[in-house]
């Protein structure tokens, strides 16, 4: 097992060039919320643009948008015509470096008919993509789920999420998600203490950042949001994911050292993740 740490990930940053203009670091598509939940898109969202991504767009419900454009400015905006989601973004969607899905879309039968649609858009295309939360719900349904996986994506399960997935691999240990992560040439992040981050390759990192006060809702939306960003930026699947959990993991250990434990939400760590950026910048 390898150690995820400051000297693992710091060889692994990318630059920024004196004359590079946003459309040089990317562009996000998250597919995120819904009427019930749309601060999961707006999570996602904050967490992208603190990523180091050139442009973030956010597909969901009127609500949704509503509140995300409320809270950063910046933000691009594709609105679904349901109350979830139900439609394509947009025709096209070769437009964006990277995708970002799941979180807080719910599981109505049109937001699985949606989602499908979309997977297989992004198979076609080869767009590098993180699956999170209520897609990987959907999926979990599907006897032939493995196959909808686009190559080269991030999963992001929780414990729960995991035995859903994989519910005749978790007592043998990893042995399953190696096999899948190998078959997909995908990345999975086990999320938790000390995060785990499976490689094609059948690598597994542990993370070494991170704190029980991160056990609140929505920290893992502001994960897939981060994570997304960082593949659109221009990092590999793996080494976003990497990133992400670390630096993630980081800012959380910084508010519970000023704060304690108990006393921040999800929404505080996207102003925090600067700290993790600036660590590894500083000794890179």
């Amino acid at each position: 097992m390898i150690t995820i740490d400051k000297d693992l990930l710091s060889p692994r940053l990318l630059g920024r060039a004196n004359d590079s203009h946003k459309g040089d670091y990317g562009h996000l598509l998250i597919v995120a919320g819904c009427e019930r939940m749309p601060g999961a898109a707006v999570l996602a969202m904050g967490a992208a643009l603190k990523s180091g991504c050139g442009l973030v767009t956010l597909h969901s419900t009127a609500r949704a948008l509503q509140a995300c454009a409320n809270n950063f400015p910046s933000a691009m905006l594709s609105e679904d015509p349901g109350r979830q989601f139900s439609a394509m973004p947009i025709a096209d969607i070769s437009r964006y470096s990277a995708i970002a899905v799941g979180p807080g879309l719910g599981k109505e039968p049109v937001t699985v008919r949606a989602l499908l649609d979309l997977l297989c858009s992004v198979c076609e295309l080869a767009i590098p993509t993180v699956l999170d939360a209520d897609a990987l719900n959907i999926l979990s349904e599907m006897p032939d789920w493995q196959d909808l996986i686009p190559r080269g994506s991030v999963l992001t399960p929780h414990l729960g999420e995991l035995r859903r997935l994989f519910p005749q691999g978790t007592s043998d240990g990893e042995a399953a998600v190696k096999e899948f992560c190998g078959k997909t040439e995908s990345v999975l992040v086990m999320k938790g203490y000390r995060s785990r981050v499976f490689s094609p390759s059948s690598e597994c990192f542990i993370n070494t950042t991170g704190n029980p006060g991160m056990a609140k809702g929505g920290s893992g939306d502001v994960l897939a949001g981060l994570v997304g960003g960082l593949m659109a930026r221009g990092y590999s699947a793996l080494d976003a994911s990497l990133l992400g959990v670390w630096i993630h993991g980081y800012a959380g250990d910084t508010l519970t050292a000023n704060y304690t434990a108990e006393a921040y939400s999800s929404r505080d760590l996207i102003d925090w993740l600067w700290t993790g950026f600036a660590i590894l910048y500083k000794d890179g």
